[in-house]
């Protein structure tokens, strides 16, 4: 056993499919040559079009647990309320899955660049939600 850390797994939960996979992209290239991080874009509907689905929610999570936890970030309300809906219910996503109060864009990078760094859930839902004090000015 090489006692190498299991990955946080990371969800991008928008209502848009480009969205997420954009903002998955762009996280995944600025955390440069990390760890390995399942990150895992959850956009849109079903049929393609905008909104939120349960089931890509679920897909998604499912596909990002390395058993080391799931940091989920969402874009707009009701993304927010279908996440919540879904660990309401206990057994719908992965054990350890976690909503991360945060921005969209910012807070997935810093979700992606800390969990690339070998942190553990708790550290990268902190990076995510220190991003709503980024500042421009």
């Amino acid at each position: 056993m090489t006692g190498e850390r299991k990955p946080v797994g990371v969800v991008l939960v928008s209502h848009s499919r480009q969205v997420a996979e954009s903002v998955a992209h762009m996280a995944l290239g600025l955390a440069g040559g990390g760890a390995a991080v399942p990150v895992v874009p959850a956009g849109g509907t079903g049929d393609g079009g905008l909104g939120t689905s349960s089931e890509l929610i679920t897909e998604a999570a499912r596909r990002a647990d390395r058993g080391a936890g799931v940091a989920v970030l969402a874009d707009l309300g009701s993304a927010v309320l279908t996440v919540r809906t879904l660990l309401a219910e206990e057994e719908e996503l992965p054990r350890d899955t976690r909503l991360v109060d945060a921005p969209f864009v910012e807070g997935a990078v810093a979700a992606v660049v800390t969990a690339s760094a070998g942190a553990d859930l708790d550290a990268v839902a902190a990076a995510a939600t220190e991003a709503y004090g980024y500042r421009k000015l």
